[in-house]
């Protein structure tokens, strides 16, 4: 097979596949590429979930668990609820949701793995200060779930790897030359700062906003949300790299980005009746 055939070929087989793996993220109705199933993803994450819960140290403070595992049951139902109402696809369905609190005041962060399974460090508490607090970044994780994220990012990887393998086959080996050349995956880093940092700030992004909607369904005062990381950008004075090394927006655009969304959000998703 000639090499124009074989681009062909190829093209029209990654097409194909790209074409019915488009699937949209719910209320923001971006499209998103889906290759990785999501019952494999969810299945790998309870594992971990599992690893992480026997290795670490969880917090004895049952009174912040259990307010933890209420703002979280409040934002299942509401989420679920309005998928309902709306007569959409609840995506929400295969979730297993499960709320660990660690004991580590060192790390300011929370996280929420594909299927619901959460995780919030103490440290992340001197941050949030109060329950709405606490809601805004559970909501943001949460939404990172609820908008397949994870699924998101995994097929991406998998169709830049592929591609940079078939580019690699089809220049005679011209990417392995560079890398060898250069001592480094130079190709990976390219893709990782033009591609892929840019592609997981719009997620973060998205999660924000997404936040900010399950929130407000559920009845806590968004306008915390702002606050949050306007007390992270002073507790990380100095230290955030610049955005284009970053996987994340920085807290100014953040916090911009957050005001400028909140009366859109007030008023489209205020807190839903459960029926």
């Amino acid at each position: 097979m000639n090499r124009r055939k074989f681009l062909n070929y190829v093209g029209c087989s990654c097409g194909s596949l790209i074409l019915s793996s488009c699937t949209t993220v719910p209320i923001t109705e971006r499209k998103q590429l889906k290759l990785i199933p999501e019952h494999k993803l969810n299945a790998q994450a309870a594992q971990i979930y599992e690893k992480i819960k026997s290795k670490e140290k969880l917090s004895k403070d049952k009174k912040k668990l259990n307010e933890i595992v209420e703002i979280g049951k409040k934002m299942e139902d509401s989420i679920s609820e309005y998928f309902y109402q709306s007569n959409l696809q609840d995506p929400t369905t295969q979730f297993d949701w499960e709320y660990i609190l660690i004991d580590n005041d060192k790390v300011k962060n929370a996280w929420c793995m594909p299927g619901g399974k959460i995780a919030v460090y103490t440290g992340i508490l001197d941050v949030t200060k109060n329950t709405n607090g606490l809601a805004a970044v559970m909501g943001h994780e949460i939404a990172h779930a609820v908008a397949k994220h994870s699924v998101e990012r995994a097929s991406r990887a998998t169709l830049i790897n592929t591609s940079t393998q078939i580019i690699d086959i089809v220049t005679g080996g011209k990417i392995s030359q560079v890398n060898r050349t250069t001592g480094m995956n130079t190709v990976g880093l390219l893709s990782q700062l033009g591609l892929m940092n840019p592609f997981n700030r719009k997620q973060e992004s998205e999660a924000d906003y997404l936040g900010l909607v399950f929130s407000s369904l559920s009845g806590y005062d968004i306008r915390e949300a702002p606050k949050i990381w306007e007390r992270m950008k002073e507790s990380n004075k100095g230290k955030e790299p610049p955005e284009f090394m970053s996987t994340h927006p920085s807290s100014a655009n953040r916090i911009k980005k957050l005001n400028g969304w909140m009366n859109e959000v007030i008023i489209e998703y205020p807190p839903i009746e459960i029926s």
